[in-house]
């Protein structure tokens, strides 16, 4: 089978599953909260980001989950809830968990997260991007949440993907079959390169991704909190108790 025709049967796959889950929902109800959505930012740390940047963009993930749009979204239902995790990446062989999964169900908890990014130290990593290696990372870390009815990934970069499996050769590893991954692209800006195009071609996947584009650091946070608004435009479920009996 040509690539081209895995990357069609994983789209239809997914477009299939999407469509039961919209058609079903109205009619859902619930006995106990459900997971409407995973998840997981994975943050690029390598060579690249200098440590003035680092700190702009854990504090700016801590100051995104906390702006008042993004928070109304998070916590949007009642019956529903988002699950979130949030990892760095650099080269192939450098993954930190920052965040374990947590199902984000009250302004207490987002806080609590916030705070636990903004108390994040760099250690020494591997000074290369590998992209191909955090995607994979990112699915194997949504898999752990089979029960949550989409699951997306939100990679931040500021550049091409220089060590490792390919991120074209990842995107089509069963594993990222159902996932979602959007790009929040640092330096989409720069002159002579094309940072957007790159992980539209190459990071991309699913219905619906797409990419985000803050010109530096320093617009990071209006960047993520643009993203995660999109992101969590999804299916927003409440509680409707079953019609009486006739």
């Amino acid at each position: 089978m040509s690539v081209w025709g895995a990357i069609g049967r994983v789209v239809m796959r997914s477009f299939t599953r999407a469509s039961l889950i919209a058609m079903a929902a109205p009619h859902i109800a619930f006995s106990q909260p459900q997971c409407r959505q995973a998840l997981a930012l994975g943050l690029d740390v390598s060579g690249s980001v200098d440590l003035q940047e680092y700190r702009l963009q854990l504090d700016g993930v801590a100051a995104a989950l906390q702006s008042p749009k993004v928070v109304e979204k998070l916590l949007a239902s009642k019956d529903t809830f988002i699950e979130l995790s949030v990892y760095e990446w650099s080269g192939p062989g450098h993954q930190r968990l920052l965040q374990g999964w947590t199902a984000v169900t009250s302004r207490e908890v987002i806080t609590d997260i916030a705070n636990t990014l903004r108390g994040v130290e760099r250690i020494p990593v591997d000074p290369s991007t590998g992209l191909g290696r955090a995607m994979l990372y990112g699915a194997d870390a949504l898999a752990q949440r089979p029960d949550c009815w989409s699951h997306s990934l939100d990679l931040s970069g500021d550049g091409q993907s220089n060590s490792g499996i390919h991120p074209q050769d990842a995107r089509i590893d069963p594993a990222l079959d159902n996932v979602v991954v959007n790009a929040l692209v640092v330096g989409a800006n720069v002159p002579g390169r094309d940072l957007t195009a790159y992980f539209e071609a190459y990071v991309l996947h699913g219905i619906g991704s797409f990419t985000m584009q803050a010109s530096n650091f320093k617009e990071f946070e209006t960047a993520m909190i643009k993203k995660l608004l999109r992101e969590m435009q999804g299916i927003v479920v409440s509680y409707a108790p079953p019609p009486a009996d006739q």
